[in-house]
């Protein structure tokens, strides 16, 4: 069956709506009848041989362009290296497809799979705003829309499998995956989670929610380990992948981190007895890329791959997913040697076999490149991705100075996230993207003016560069460089880091000292100070002269040297290093070629704000997976940047690109903030048409910002304390809590009314109240629902989202709104971790925020 859909029908198909509480469409009910699936898995089953069972579960970035990666029996799937576009991409993963299908001895299709978290991450894709944005927009409408055009750009490629969503809650706004995810609370990210999943489910596509589960520790650390109850992972983290599995999600990926001390990819605690026992889940189970083998090198607990993949597949483990082709040797001889036994193998071959019949696989393996040219990129799925950045957007102060007038005289548009157009992580390049600069100048045209600034980062010292160094490595299994070593090397730069990898071959990854040893050349710069960035203990010697002596362990960072080296020079150089305990960092760096010039930036900048009507100041943060953040704060010198801009007393907008929270010590001084996110490639446009007034914001937060990072962890549904919340040098109180955001326009709440449900559903409750735009603009309001039960034996959130709407009014127009909560909705989780439904009495709070609530009622159960 061919996948084009013609022009004609393709705004009919395009934007079907998936409102929250819709009935679902998973695959299942697209795919070939459950007998008929049964039948093909129980015809295969007996026919394989182990090696063929093994390939089915085992999955691994790939094609089959190197000659010496045998596929010929089989493969569960691959991440097939993407062409340069949409057509050519689906037609190299169908002609790979076709490999499988029509050269291996039982033909079983592979399933091509991609990440997917906010928009396909391959050359031509659409990229949409980042998942956190998406849930700031509180529109699960939206949500699923954008899924839908996600969905159907991988369907047309043939991609069968999106390692997405996200559905981890962020409970640490430090961590750096914080923008992948749909928030801190369960509620709002279930509802996400099922508008995400629903769309990939109806089009014969396995979505994949991760990571199986609380991928955030201490510190707000990724991958760090977590130490929670059963009621806790219930209570919070259990919630959203419910939803994704309840929308039609067939698989799910653990996480890196150990849970109660056990790795997740290994415990029988999750993987069996809440994944399948608890939540009900029939799919199957992947690894997060190379995180069975994590339990042998990371978390100590195996004490070889082979019996890493043997008690992960015990625990509940299907499909081992790593980084390459030759990395499937230890999991294969685990099978060879019968660590694995054959019931677990054939149950776990079993639920791929029937993940793939139940998404139609076996009779429409393919896609299409037609479709794929027709589908990616297409115009409506950017104007999508424009209205959903714009929806977004989170007003988060304002004295006035928006909506800007479209007859203002002159702008001033400061720093280089105006022009960058960053995505986010896990993107693609887009098709189109759209900065905030070329939108505004689109409008504006020479009334809008441009300054760099200083930019996200100071840079003071740089990597000394291949080319410039030619030394010989020596590496030693002690500490103190003593005796031969144990191995040696040429490097052309100095840029090691090793965490869990010894540095050479027959060494441990702790206990040992390397020695480079050689010459550096100066290249046409100046050098003023030559150093180390790593971890302790380092020595540097330059001709033969001790420069920096730190041969001691104690922590990490840069120190440097004063020398002047002349354009040109040679000069003997030795660097010697040791680690006692692993993870070691070194980098020879110094400062040739760095012009630290952000204070002129500042000056400059603020010059420009002080000629125009309004400055509008965009800054960013860095982040990203393996990248948090110790500082909330805004890198560099855009701190100082916004000061000077403000003081120069030019109306002043801040708008802040990133995905999780950032402290504010300047909010003061300025006069709006607009958080734009990760807004996606269409985010420019999107920006100005907030910013102008043709869309009225209103995004709203779906995590709490702080004041400082002192308060964290800081969520808005935390346990009641013991005494109070209270700094004796700060509040408790966040900066903006959760659900917080304005509008260009203002609305009142009245006649909450609270009605008992009745027959079957004697326990639930229906609440209705009316909400109207007061203001003089049209605008959105996000209406929330919250509740905090009185009295319970076991201690429940102060409060927790129960509900949420987000409705358009007209100024003077009202809306009754009807919030349904059944028996289980109102309750509370129990001491065995299971929702109940509880008697006494139920406080109901509806409001503009979890903080700004405008109608409160009681209710006794």
């Amino acid at each position: 069956m061919r996948l084009t859909w013609v022009p004609s029908l393709a705004v009919a198909l395009l934007f079907p709506l998936i409102a929250e509480g819709q009935s679902r469409a998973p695959a299942r009910e697209l795919s070939r009848d459950t007998a008929a699936m049964s039948a093909r898995v129980r015809s295969l089953l007996p026919r394989m041989t182990l090696e063929e069972k093994f390939w089915q579960l085992y999955m691994s970035p790939g094609d089959r362009t190197n000659i010496t990666h045998d596929y010929s029996h089989g493969a569960f799937g691959l991440q097939i290296p993407p062409a340069a576009t949409a057509r050519a991409d689906a037609q190299r993963i169908a002609a790979i497809q076709r490999y499988f299908v029509d050269s291996t001895r039982l033909g079983v299709p592979i399933i091509a799979f991609e990440e997917a978290v906010h928009g396909l991450r391959r050359p031509g894709a659409s990229m949409f705003p980042a998942a956190i944005a998406l849930a700031a927009t509180w529109d699960t409408t939206m949500m699923g829309a954008v899924a839908t055009a996600i969905a159907r750009e991988a369907r047309s490629r043939g991609i069968r499998q999106v390692l997405s969503p996200v559905v981890n809650i962020a409970t640490d706004v430090r961590w750096g995956r914080v923008e992948e995810t749909y928030g801190e609370d369960p509620f709002l990210s279930s509802a996400m989670a099922r508008a995400y999943v629903q769309p990939f489910a109806a089009l014969g596509i396995v979505a994949t929610p991760k990571h199986f589960v609380a991928n955030v520790g201490d510190g707000g650390r990724d991958s760090y380990p977590v130490s929670l109850d059963d009621r806790t992972l219930a209570a919070l983290h259990y919630p959203p992948f419910r939803a994704a599995f309840e929308a039609g999600a067939l698989s799910v990926m653990t996480a890196y981190n150990s849970v109660g001390g056990v790795p997740a990819t290994q415990n029988r605690r999750l993987l069996t007895d809440a994944l399948r026992g608890t939540l009900g889940f029939d799919g199957f189970v992947i690894s997060d890329a190379a995180a069975t083998g994590g339990a042998t090198v990371l978390h100590m607990t195996e004490p070889s791959t082979p019996i890493a993949a043997q008690h992960a597949f015990e625990a509940g483990l299907d499909v081992v997913f790593q980084s390459s082709w030759p990395q499937h040797r230890p999991y294969l001889d685990a099978f060879r040697r019968g660590l694995v036994a054959p019931d677990v193998i054939d149950s776990s071959v079993a639920r791929v076999l029937r993940a793939k019949a139940q998404i139609g696989l076996f009779d429409e393996p393919y896609g299409d490149p037609d479709s794929a040219a027709w589908w990616n990129g297409h115009a409506n799925h950017l104007a999508l991705a424009r209205r959903a950045a714009a929806a977004a957007s989170v007003l988060l102060a304002n004295d006035g100075a928006l909506p800007l007038s479209p007859s203002i005289g002159s702008v001033a548009l400061i720093g280089p996230d105006a022009a960058e157009a960053r995505l986010g992580g896990y993107s693609a390049d887009g098709v189109a993207p759209v900065s905030f600069h070329d939108a505004l100048r689109a409008r504006l045209g020479d009334r809008m003016r441009y300054a760099e600034g200083p930019g996200r980062a100071l840079v003071r010292h740089v990597l000394v560069p291949a080319g410039r160094l030619d030394v010989r490595a020596s590496f030693f299994d002690n500490i103190t460089l003593d005796g031969a070593p144990v191995a040696e090397r040429a490097d052309s730069v100095i840029d090691a880091h090793w965490t869990f990898n010894a540095p050479a071959r027959g060494m441990h990854n702790d206990w040992y000292s390397v020695r480079w040893e050689g010459e550096l050349t100066v290249g046409a710069d100046s050098v003023h100070e030559i150093g180390v960035d790593g971890t302790d203990g380092w020595r540097l010697f330059l001709d033969g002269r001790l420069l920096v002596d730190n041969w001691h362990k104690q922590s990490a960072g840069v120190r440097t040297a004063r020398v002047a080296l002349p354009p040109g020079s040679r000069h003997a150089i030795r660097l010697e290093y040791f680690e006692t305990m692993g993870n070691a960092r070194v980098r020879l760096v110094w400062d040739a070629g760095v012009h630290d010039d952000h204070a002129a930036r500042i000056d400059s900048a603020a010059a420009l704000a002080a000629r125009s009507d309004i400055a509008i100041v965009v800054v960013g943060i860095e982040e990203g997976e393996f990248r948090d953040r110790g500082s909330l704060a805004l890198p560099g010198a855009q701190e100082s940047l916004i000061r000077a801009v403000a003081a120069t007393g030019t109306p002043t907008v801040v708008v802040l690109i990133g995905g999780s929270a950032i402290t504010m010590p300047w909010l003061d001084d300025v006069n709006a903030v607009l958080m734009a996110w990760y807004p996606g490639e269409q985010g420019g446009s999107a920006i100005a048409d907030v910013l102008f007034g043709d869309v009225d914001p209103a995004g709203r937060l779906p995590i709490t910002f702080p004041v400082a990072e002192g308060q964290l962890p800081l969520v808005y549904n935390h346990l009641p304390t013991g005494r109070g919340d209270d700094y004796v040098d700060l509040t408790g109180l966040p900066l903006f809590p959760f659900g917080h955001g304005l509008s260009y326009t203002r609305f009142s709440y009245s006649d909450l009314r609270i009605e008992r449900g009745s027959g079957s559903d004697g326990d639930g409750l229906t609440v209705r109240c009316m909400v109207r735009n007061i203001g003089t603009r049209p605008g959105d309001e996000v209406v929330q629902l919250y509740l905090r039960n009185e009295l319970t034996p076991i201690a429940q959130p102060v409060r927790r989202l129960a509900g949420f709407t987000r409705i358009q009014l007209a100024p003077g127009e009202q809306r009754e709104v009807t919030f349904r909560l059944g028996a289980l909705e109102a309750g509370m989780i129990g001491r065995d971790g299971r929702r109940v439904p509880e008697r006494g009495r139920l406080v109901i709070l509806i409001g503009a925020s979890s903080t700004d609530v405008r109608l409160r009622g009681e209710v006794e159960r």
